[in-house]
């Protein structure tokens, strides 16, 4: 097995290489990372047509929070092209590195998926977003202090979440929203002066993952599509203290609605 710390490119490629071996598909096209409340919509895409144990892939270990899957899932779409539905998400705040959290992505994309659809569950900063409410992301902002790129590495982030892929989206439902995502670090919740001062910023969503994941995915050549679920507003915003609980109710209640959404702007892209 590579070393990750030697390189984790070569890992990616080792893990992807017994992907195909073990779902029988060669490459595939497009690569979801399902965050809290989206992960129906992996039943709704297509015919799965292999799971797998993420912890029986080099580089992948098991889900560390409540409501995401620990399985990879090759899917084929009714229009022919096979989706890889990665389960398996590692949080930055799990303490495993940043090379641990991108891991899924870049196995992705050396199995072959040039489109990257990342989704969450998150705070909103807008009172009008009542949970429940789907937002696209337009861009991000990245207050982890941290990046999956390392050396002389540089990496244009213009358009990093794809204005095209946004327009598609708004095809299936015009009237969807959309913001810039701050990604803390986590594990705890953002302080309303945290909440406050990431709203002066310019964000519009507060959350604890998909921005590292973005700039691994443009720097692998993939196109970011990327839709959040306000589970809930954001600290100083909501009138009650916030918890996980309300984040799986959140995602529980709308993913009916929000999963339906997603696999039908998957179909058109």
């Amino acid at each position: 097995m590579a070393d990750p710390s030697a390189n984790p490119f070569a890992l990616a490629q080792e893990a992807a290489a017994l992907i195909a071996e073990r779902t029988g598909v060669e490459r595939h096209d497009v690569a979801l990372v399902l965050g809290s409340g989206w992960g129906e919509a992996a039943d709704l895409i297509g015919e799965t047509t292999a799971t797998l144990q993420a912890t029986e892939l080099p580089g992948f270990s098991a889900p560390a929070v409540q409501g995401h899957v620990g399985t990879i899932r090759s899917i084929l779409t009714s229009e022919g092209k096979r989706a890889l539905v990665l389960g398996a998400r590692t949080h930055f705040y799990e303490g495993k590195g940043v090379r641990a959290v991108v891991h899924g992505v870049r196995t992705a994309a050396a199995a072959g998926a040039r489109t990257l659809v990342l989704t969450n569950g998150c705070g909103g900063l807008n009172p009008g977003w009542t949970p429940g409410t789907p937002v696209l992301i337009s861009d991000h902002i990245n207050l982890t202090a941290a990046s999956p790129l390392e050396g002389a590495t540089f990496v244009d982030l213009t358009d990093l979440y794809s204005s095209r892929l946004r327009d598609i989206a708004r095809t299936v439902d015009p009237s969807l929203a959309e913001g810039v995502y701050a990604q803390f670090t986590g594990p705890h919740y953002e302080t309303p002066a945290e909440v406050q001062y990431a709203k002066r910023i310019g964000a519009d969503l507060v959350g604890m993952s998909t921005a590292l994941e973005a700039i691994a995915g443009r720097h692998a050549g993939m196109e970011v599509f990327g839709i959040s679920l306000v589970t809930n507003l954001a600290a100083g915003i909501s009138p009650t203290p916030l918890s996980h609980q309300e984040v799986l109710e959140a995602g529980a209640a709308a993913g009916p609605r929000i999963s339906r959404l997603l696999a039908d702007i998957i179909s058109k892209l």
